[in-house]
């Protein structure tokens, strides 16, 4: 018999028969796996026999995650990390060297243009950056020179801009260079059936859907995959498994969180798109969107985030922001509670005022995610804070 001290780190096991399946899951909250034998251990590490070995390559929590995830995005495998910017960097630092191109957008996640533009740069890698409407630019950069990577979102941030998917992933296949699309703000269920390469997310976002846990994810064939996982494992942003298990939790409900988000959102665009205080609205679900008619397309919904331009400009937008009482004035997005980002919290202080002009991110923008309150209690708060925002 061992001694106590010893049985405390020993503990006696309990075996679940085959036959005795657990509904949910269990949360693997363990850095190490172990085998029997040494060939075992090798073997596994080899890939050659299926099972664990180290957290930062991969858990049980994770990878159910992990397929959940490629299976919801049409796709043959992902591996997630620690939030979505991780996911970016990683992703980025992976599939770049030294004299690659990158071709990206002014209408891109303001740290997404920092990592290509500023991080990848000092190793080397140059960059092209265009508006996401310029088919006949990204047409002209790709045939005038090799290019490695195009990097873009649909719908852009914060603007929800709405990338022709079909075109760009068209022109990147033949010119062979590889797409990578931050879907976040689509969701884990849209675009699925366009010939995208990797598809970027922030898990924070819509699959947490509660904003207390923070993930990210590549996802993509088992090909591109492979070659991802070791710079993923060595530049180690893991994905802690109780966040995986709460991510995982958070899908069950994923899509009855989205659907009635988006149902939320297009009244508020409507209302919004109205109002005599506010000069143009930015959501694909109006039918005089830009976007409209492209997102209709690619989409079965609209998405959650409501972007709009105050007439009175970033003083009116400070006064509306501070006037709300339902949207907590914070970052992130697709949380059950509405957020709210003030014109002074959307600046791009990376650029030049022709791009700025370009972004489409006027003086008195104002971007709102939509969360799970009632509609009426919603239009009710933002009738009485644009009331606020017009008072001079």
């Amino acid at each position: 018999m061992v001694k106590k001290s010893t049985l405390v780190n020993h503990p006696p096991a309990v075996e679940v028969p085959a036959d005795n399946r657990p509904v949910v899951a269990p949360i693997h909250q363990t850095v190490k796996f172990e085998f029997q034998t040494v060939d075992d251990t090798l073997r596994s590490l080899r890939g050659d026999r299926a099972g664990f070995f180290y957290l930062r390559s991969s858990n049980p929590t994770t990878r159910q995650l992990e397929l959940t995830l490629a299976e919801l995005q049409g796709r043959d495998d992902c591996l997630v990390c620690a939030s979505g910017v991780g996911a970016i960097a990683q992703a980025l630092l992976s599939l770049t060297r030294q004299g690659d191109h990158v071709l990206c957008f002014i209408e891109t996640y303001g740290p997404t243009r920092h990592l290509i533009r500023r991080t990848l740069a000092k190793f080397g890698v140059e960059h092209t950056l265009l508006s996401i409407a310029d088919l006949a630019g990204i047409e002209r950069v790709l045939s005038s020179r090799p290019t490695r990577l195009v990097v873009f979102e649909s719908p852009t941030n914060p603007i929800n801009r709405i990338a022709d998917i079909a075109a760009i992933s068209r022109l990147a296949r033949t010119h062979g260079a590889l797409t990578v699309l931050d879907n976040t703000f689509a969701g884990v269920h849209q675009h699925g059936q366009y010939d995208i390469d990797i598809f970027l997310h922030s898990l924070t976002k819509f699959v947490s859907g509660h904003g207390d846990v923070m993930g990210g994810a590549a996802i993509a064939n088992e090909r591109l995959i492979r070659g991802l996982r070791p710079d993923f494992t060595v530049l180690g942003g893991v994905l802690d498994p109780h966040a995986a298990f709460l991510l995982q939790r958070g899908l069950k409900t994923y899509f009855v969180r989205f659907r009635a988000q988006c149902a939320n959102a297009q009244r508020v665009a409507e209302f919004l798109s109205s109002h005599p205080a506010v000069e143009r609205t930015h959501y694909p679900g109006l039918p005089g969107d830009p976007g409209h008619a492209l997102a209709a397309a690619q989409m079965t919904d609209f998405g959650a985030v409501v972007s709009f331009d105050l007439r009175g400009g970033a003083e009116a937008g400070r006064r509306f922001a501070e006037a709300l009482q339902l949207f907590a004035m914070t970052a992130s997005l697709g949380s059950t509670e509405s957020l709210v980002m003030p014109p002074q919290m959307l600046g791009s202080r990376d650029l030049n005022e022709e791009q700025q002009r370009l972004s489409g991110v006027a003086d008195g923008t104002v971007r709102l995610s939509i969360g799970l309150e009632d509609a009426d209690d919603l239009l009710e708060d933002l009738q009485q804070a644009l009331a606020a925002a017009v008072q001079a």
